[in-house]
């Protein structure tokens, strides 16, 4: 959706709040022990007592209030059975809606302590997000999103899963501008428009190149398998940059 008046960017603050203050307390909730499922239940019920409608599960029937992604699991991880364990990437992905207005953010925590390499790789995955949404204001190429992040991964020896993109949002889930690139990219002439919201959210990896289905067709696995973190906010295009809608708060 395209802002254009201040009772809506009012709302989708509102939702952005939401979301955020959701995956973070998820995060900190997370111990060694719970499942998967337990976590998305702490989720679904901050949820709720604010007055949102979880996304995925609204939209498109997805098994679950929140996506849960550990380890080997990229995105869209369906929370169930699964035990987290002290050293575990996991990746929670929060979208919600509330009177209308939708948001979306995400983040890869570490359970516990992890490799060196990985505490880098989340590191420059959070960074790969900052890139790109440092290049989102009036005017300037979509393209100039992927093109930044790009050149930051390949400096540091880093790959881009390159079939999940970041996406337009706000009145729905996924809306225009539907694939926005956080790779490098030939060809997109369109240009960021005055309240533009959207996500940026780069899949950042150490090796992998796509997003494969697994056996449940909802939870996706790195192609080839590699370590992959994501970073996610829903941000609003001004004249003077992103505005950062879903923040704690």
């Amino acid at each position: 959706m395209t802002i254009t008046q201040q009772d809506e960017l009012d709302a989708l603050k509102e939702i952005g709040r939401i979301v955020a203050n959701t995956m973070h307390a998820m995060a900190r909730a997370m111990e060694p022990g719970m499942t998967t499922a337990e976590l998305d239940q702490i989720g679904r019920l901050l949820l709720e007592r604010d007055g949102a409608i979880p996304a995925p599960e609204a939209v498109y029937d997805f098994p679950g209030a929140t996506c849960i992604s550990v380890n080997e699991e990229i995105a869209h991880g369906i929370p169930g059975a699964r035990v987290l364990a002290s050293g575990d990437l996991v990746n929670i992905d929060v979208s919600a809606s509330k009177n209308g207005y939708f948001a979306d953010t995400g983040a890869t925590f570490r359970l516990g302590a992890v490799k060196p390499s990985l505490e880098t790789l989340c590191r420059d995955g959070k960074r790969a997000m900052q890139i790109g949404i440092a290049q989102v204001a009036s005017d300037k190429p979509l393209a100039g999103i992927g093109a930044a992040i790009g050149t930051f991964a390949e400096k540091r020896g880093y790959t881009l899963i390159r079939n999940l993109a970041s996406h337009g949002v706000g009145r729905s889930l996924h809306e225009y501008p539907e694939e926005i690139a956080t790779w490098p990219t030939r060809g997109d002439r369109r240009r960021i428009t005055k309240g533009l919201v959207l996500t940026v959210e780069p899949f950042l990896s150490k090796g992998g190149l796509w997003a494969e289905d697994g056996e449940d067709d909802w939870t996706l696995y790195s192609t080839p398998r590699a370590p992959v973190v994501q970073y996610e906010h829903t941000v609003v295009a001004t004249d003077k940059g992103a505005m950062i809608v879903t923040l704690p708060g």
